[in-house]
């Protein structure tokens, strides 16, 4: 679900480091059993971010059920008010992914929020488990099945799922064999409680927080378990928390928010501003979308040599591309421009990076670790043969991958921690925003998001395409509703509508 392109990976380390980051941790600090320690901040402004950041690191148990055993630490970070006087709480930024780092949103974005709600707060986010400096964990993968298109379940040029099958069996035997306790610690229920203990070190009795796409689901569990410790909380892109699938559900909505997302790219696409950029695909937009997925079906014949040595352009890179440019309309020209050199004989397509080699061996572990652990998926392999056949029918521009087999059918631990199920039980202070055109979270999940909360939440509509509404696609109306939101406590009446 991703802030994003690595949320994207979400079905889009080295084993020594997994094992060296618990064997260093082995005997806990003192501290472990009694008082929180005090964050011992220092500056860690980067290039492009805030003067001010700074950041510090904070011990949590690998086990809550054992809080004096092995510790992990978590890479925290912070953006102190700029105006002390007008300061009024800390506000949490909750990354997305799983896999995304709470460190380097707020280097992104913490400027600008710190703009919009004037000084208000203290912002702050953490790396998760398994992200960025906190501790990883590995599952020591092989290069080729740390490819998004391996690692995310693109059936075969035929509708098989015959290799999907096998990979997936055996990312799972790796991640049991070399992940051990550290990986299989890495869940939403762990993060929503590593939340509460920096809750705690910080001194704060209430936490507002700003969680987006999986962060939403983070920040809604939060609400549920921790709610008497909420103040204001903006979910941002959210997804169906139906408990009985979780993740699951969650890539299955997909393959709508696709269908929902593209006819953007195709408007955008058959403009005739394009034909000076060289970028224009067909004449009228709705002869965009068969144009692809006859490109795609094409390259799923004959690959075309790219300029990554060893990595054509396939029919399911093709795809992919697509899904990753449906994020951002910024990212349209990129796509086109792949079309093209695509149906271009005598130019080699330049792949976009994340395409063009394997994910790096931690960041796979925790997008496939997450997913796993959150809950147990079914294990029927003629199910998905069945689902596959169906979804590649109803959804060809995700031609199957949503509805496929993952690594989870084969996963070797049962999920420690029943998913929980989202409430209207709890402080009504909840406003969610959620474009209406977003390719990964679609708005038919968050409407159950909606749904589950009942008067515990407003939820305001935006006729936008892309994923991730607030500070991010310039939609004045959205942005003013969540800044107000934060800044005076104020919701809509009722569930509003912002044009585009």
């Amino acid at each position: 679900m991703t802030t994003y392109r690595r949320s994207a990976a979400f079905i889009a380390l080295s084993v020594t480091v997994a094992t060296t980051a618990l064997t260093g941790a082995a005997t806990p600090p003192a501290h472990a059993a009694g008082a929180l320690p005090a964050l011992d901040w220092r500056p860690c402004a980067e290039s492009g971010g805030p003067a001010a950041q700074e950041c510090a690191d904070l011990p949590v148990p690998l086990d809550y059920r054992a809080p004096d055993g092995p510790q992990l630490t978590l890479a925290v970070t912070r953006l102190r008010s700029d105006r002390p006087s007008a300061r009024r709480g800390t506000l949490l930024v909750i990354p997305g992914g799983p896999g995304s780092s709470g460190v380097q949103r707020v280097t992104q974005k913490g400027e600008q929020l710190q703009r919009e709600t004037a000084g208000q707060y203290d912002i702050v986010s953490l790396d998760p488990r398994g992200v960025g400096g906190s501790t990883k964990a590995s599952c020591g993968l092989a290069p080729e099945d740390r490819e998004m298109v391996n690692l995310r379940s693109w059936p075969a040029a035929d509708g098989s799922i015959t290799e999907n099958v096998e990979r997936s069996r055996r990312v799972a035997e790796a991640c049991a064999r070399n992940g051990g306790a550290v990986l299989r610690s890495l869940t939403t229920a762990n993060e929503v409680r590593d939340i509460d203990r920096f809750r705690q070190a910080l001194g704060e009795e209430k936490l507002s927080a700003w969680g987006s796409s999986y962060g939403t689901y983070v920040a809604a569990v939060y609400a549920q378990k921790y709610g008497r410790h909420t103040d204001r909380l903006v979910l941002d892109s959210s997804g169906d928390p139906d408990p009985s699938r979780v993740e699951q559900g969650w890539l299955a909505n997909m393959a709508v928010g696709a269908d929902d997302r593209f006819p953007d790219f195709a408007r955008w696409a058959a403009d005739p501003a394009r034909e000076a950029e060289g970028l224009r695909l067909a004449e009228r937009a709705e002869d965009v979308r068969p144009l692809v997925l006859e490109l795609a079906a094409r390259l799923d014949r004959e690959p075309k040599e790219s300029t990554t040595a060893g990595v054509p352009l396939t029919g399911n890179r093709l795809r992919q591309a697509i899904q990753l440019a449906l994020y951002r309309d910024s990212a349209f020209g990129r796509l086109a421009g792949l079309v093209q050199e695509a149906r271009d004989a005598s130019v080699k397509p330049v792949l976009p990076a994340e395409l063009a080699g394997p994910m790096p061996d931690q960041d796979a572990a925790v997008t496939v670790g997450v997913i796993c652990n959150d809950v147990r998926w079914p294990g029927n392999i003629p199910s998905y043969r069945r689902a596959v056949a169906a979804d590649r029918v109803k959804h060809p521009l995700t031609a199957g991958m949503t509805a496929n087999i993952t690594p989870c059918a084969f996963w070797k631990d049962a999920p420690v921690d029943r998913p929980t199920r989202i409430t209207d039980e709890g402080p009504s202070n909840i406003l969610m925003i959620q474009g209406l055109r977003d390719p990964a979270t679609p708005y038919s999940g968050a409407l159950k998001m909606r749904e589950a909360f009942g008067d515990r939440a407003r939820l305001v509509a935006v006729d936008h395409g892309g994923h991730a509404v607030y500070l991010g696609n310039g939609n004045a109306c959205g942005d003013s509703a969540v800044t107000t939101f934060l800044t005076t406590g104020k919701r809509p009446e009722r569930d509003t509508y912002c044009a585009d």
